[in-house]
Parts: structure tokens; C-alpha cells; sequence
């Protein structure tokens, strides 16, 4: 054992021993019995001072710090220390009045306190005299900044959801508006032995020639002939059948020439109807003829057609061969072209050039529809406000439905026609001439598999 560890030195006796153990006394200790040492490896009393390597030596001499050069202050080292035990107490130590730091050397408050070395402590120090010793705090005593405070903004969704509901509310003002505009006319009669409602939803859809309403310019412009003809007839009647439980809709050519059978008027061309007894009496004709329930019905007249185009800005068709047609007023050519009001009215009525006349005119009807429905519900027609409420204004003050029927309803048609409907003709036997001209026979066995379909 060296003498630091005898603190003397090194002899045996009883006065060596009793000065230990006096030293022992004085010894500052941790709790595990372990002699403190100061920065030199000298252990550390519990009063003041350092003992000293041997009680014989001399006490040393402590020089005076001259105010030029003042005394460099002692550290000791500090140990780790365990965590913090509720149980149980730390043991304190003294600290050394040798230990005098400077000013400049003085921790500022919410500065850690202790020996960069060996940790910091935070908290109070201890004081001279004092056995408590310091503990280790969770947070420093310093004041937390604030948070910064988060600046409400005006949320994307916030801004979205406002426009969506203003578009809501000014679609359901426009809906209101239009719905209020709609000619209804008591078109679907109840008649004995009519028909019970069939699978999904029927559509009687007419295009008249009817001039009532055109001016003497307007007529002279869509190529309408004379203007005495009020009543008119049906160049275009079309059944449209959309599934009850969704699936494809079917638009359904009924040829005007169709030779049929007119309730109480006996046999004549289909359009006939329309001249003889109107709406209803074509109804009811269709109905018998076919053997599908009517829902819904839909006319519009020469003017109403051409400003209907107009109002949606045209429509581009594709044609696969030129069509001149003096009697329609047309004269298109091969290709793809955007036609207006006039022109695409021209090109639904024409059939006097084409090489199966009415069969060949129905097609092009068809295929004009669609391309209708699909420019209404585009997002350039749809998006922009001003030609929306155009084409919503052409359509309601040029259109004629059944009572009970109303905008929602027409809205659903047209979503049903532009998404890709099946384009049917009812199929033809052949041609006959008879008092009423020449018309068409049905092949009776492939027109009732198609009717069945749809029923």
C-alpha cells in the first residue's frame, strides 16, 4: 500500500495508527465508502482542506495571491452520480472552502453547474456547510421559449368545399329555372288494354317537322317549307330503353315509313300517327306495335333542334362519303367538320340521295344524337356557366314533354345517350307500295326478338 493510501508515512506503530484513523474520520466519502479526491488525486476532508501525504511532513505553505496574478481555484473531481432513488438519500459532502472560483467563472442562472468533464449538474450548488447535495434536474430551471403561434390559414378544402357549393346552389337555381320553362303537354294516355310497365325505363323521343313558332327568315334559313303546317309529322321516332339496374342503353330507330297498324284508322305509315291523332295517338301506336310501356316523352321541332346546336356551339361529325342534298339544303364533304343549327339539320332530314333513303337517314339521327349528348355534358359546355345556361334555355323553351315529366329526368336521358348507347334499327323485310306510298315491311320474327329485349 502506497502512502496515499496510509496517508502517512508507511510506518507501523500505534501513533500511525491512530493518527489514520483520526484521518479516517475526517475523510470526506461517497456512499459506497470510497475516499473523494480532489483534481490531484488527494483526498478531500470533511471540514476544509486536503490532507496531507503525511502527518509529520510540514503543513504546507500557502503563497498569497498578489491582486495581479489571483489564485487559481481548485476543482475535485466529481463523480458520477447513480440515479435517483426515492428510497433512499444521497450522502453529502462538504464542499471545500479552498474551492473560491471567480466571478467570470461564476455559473449564470439557467446554466448547468459542475465539471464539463464529468457532467453537468443543474439546479442549485451547494452551499458551504451544507449536506445536501445537488440534484440533477429533469428540465432546466431557464424559461422555455413559446411555441410559435400557428397562423390560421384559409384551408384549400375550405375554399373548395365554398365553390362547390356555390356551383350546387346555382345548378339546383338552374334546374328550378328550367324545369319552370318545359312545355308539358299530356303526351302518355292511359287507353284500355294498355300495356303494364315494363323492365327499366322507356323514352319516346320525336322530332317533328312542325313549322309553328318560325318566323318567314327562320324558315328561309333551315330549308322548312311552307310554314301553314302547324300539326306537322314525325321524321324521327326513336324508342330509347335504359336498364333498371344500369348497363348499356339502347337507342331504337322506328322507321318512319313503317307500315303498321294506327289504332281505329286501320293501316298506314307510321308518322301518320303523329299527323292524325298527336302525341297520344303515336303513343299508342308505338306501344301496340312494339309491345313496350312508354315513361317518358320528349319532342322537339325544326327551330328547337338548330338552336339547340347553336347553343352548344356546333358539333363535329365524320362523314365517310360526300352528302349533297339540294331538298335538305346540304352540301358536305367527306371528312370530319363541325356543323351548326342549319347544317346539322339538313343532315338529320336528308334522305332522297342516300342509297336507302329513310334506312340510311335514321343512322345519321342515331349518330347525330349521341354526338349531341356527348358536346351537353362536356366539361366545355358543362364548366362554362354561360353556355350552360344557353343550351339549358334553347333546350327548355324548344322542347315539349309529357306532364310529370321533368329536368332531372331529361338530364338522365342525356347522360344515358352520351355514355355509349346501342344503336338499333328495327329490322326490314322489304318495300311495298300501297295507298299511303311505298313503305316498309317489318321482318316480323327479328323485330319481336329485338322487342323482347327491351321489354
Amino acid at each position: 500500500m502506497n502512502s496515499r493510501d496510509n496517508f502517512g508515512s508507511g510506518r507501523s506503530g500505534e501513533g500511525s495508527g491512530a493518527n489514520n484513523r483520526a484521518n479516517d474520520t475526517e475523510i470526506a466519502r461517497d456512499r459506497h465508502g470510497k475516499p473523494l479526491l480532489d483534481r490531484y488525486g488527494r483526498p478531500v476532508r470533511r471540514g476544509r482542506g486536503v490532507i496531507p501525504p503525511s502527518t509529520t511532513e510540514p503543513p504546507r505553505r500557502e503563497q498569497p495571491s498578489s491582486p495581479e496574478q489571483p489564485e487559481k481555484p481548485h476543482y475535485r473531481r466529481a463523480e458520477p452520480l447513480p440515479p435517483r432513488d426515492s428510497s433512499q438519500e444521497y450522502q453529502g459532502y462538504r464542499a471545500s472552502q479552498d474551492y473560491q472560483p471567480s466571478p467570470s467563472q461564476q455559473p449564470r442562472q439557467g446554466q448547468p453547474f459542475g465539471d464539463p468533464q464529468f457532467g453537468n449538474y443543474s439546479g442549485r450548488s451547494a452551499r458551504p456547510g451544507s449536506r445536501e447535495t445537488p440534484r440533477p434536474s429533469r428540465r432546466p430551471r431557464g424559461r422555455t421559449a413559446p411555441r410559435p403561434k400557428r397562423r390560421k390559414r384559409f384551408g384549400f378544402f375550405k375554399v373548395v368545399g365554398m365553390l362547390l357549393a356555390i356551383v350546387l346552389a346555382l345548378s339546383i337555381g338552374a334546374a328550378v329555372w328550367v324545369d319552370s320553362k318545359l312545355q308539358r303537354i299530356d303526351a302518355l294516355q292511359d287507353y284500355d288494354g294498355r300495356l303494364g310497365g315494363t323492365s327499366g325505363t322507356n323514352w319516346l323521343l320525336v322530332g317533328s317537322d312542325s313549322r309553328a313558332g318560325l318566323s318567314k327568315e327562320d324558315g328561309d334559313r333551315l330549308m322548312a317549307g311552307e310554314l301553314n303546317d302547324s300539326v306537322g309529322r314525325t321524321d324521327t321516332i326513336m324508342v330509347v330503353h335504359i336498364p333498371r339496374f344500369g348497363g348499356q342503353a339502347t337507342m331504337l330507330s322506328l322507321p318512319r315509313d313503317s307500315w303498321v297498324d294506327i289504332p281505329g284508322n286501320g293501316k298506314n305509315k307510321l308518322n301518320q300517327a303523329f299527323s292524325i291523332g298527336g302525341p297520344a295517338l303515336l303513343q299508342q301506336t308505338v306501344e301496340q306495335a312494339t309491345g313496350i310501356h312508354l315513361d317518358h316523352y320528349a319532342e322537339v321541332g325544326f327551330g328547337g333542334f338548330a338552336n339547340v346546336v347553336d347553343a352548344v356551339g356546333g358539333v363535329e361529325m365524320c362523314l365517310d362519303e360526300p352528302l349533297d342534298d339540294p331538298m335538305a339544303g346540304i352540301k358536305l364533304q367527306a371528312g370530319c367538320q363541325e356543323l351548326d343549327g342549319p347544317t346539322a339539320l339538313g343532315y338529320v332530314r336528308s334522305r332522297y340521295t342516300s342509297a336507302q333513303g329513310d334506312l340510311d337517314r335514321v343512322e345519321r339521327q342515331r349518330k347525330f344524337l349521341a354526338a349531341l349528348s356527348q358536346k351537353i355534358k362536356s366539361p366545355g359546355t358543362l364548366l362554362n356557366p354561360f353556355k350552360n345556361l344557353k343550351v339549358a334555355d334553347s333546350l327548355s323553351s324548344n322542347m315539349k314533354v309529357n306532364e310529370g315529366d321533368h329536368v332531372w329526368h331529361l338530364a338522365s336521358l342525356g347522360m344515358a345517350m352520351a355514355g355509349g348507347a346501342k344503336q338499333e334499327t328495327v329490322p326490314i323485310a322489304g318495300y311495298e307500295d300501297t295507298h299511303a306510298g311505298n313503305v316498309a315491311l317489318w321482318d316480323d320474327a327479328g323485330a319481336e326478338e329485338m322487342f323482347s329485349q327491351l321489354r
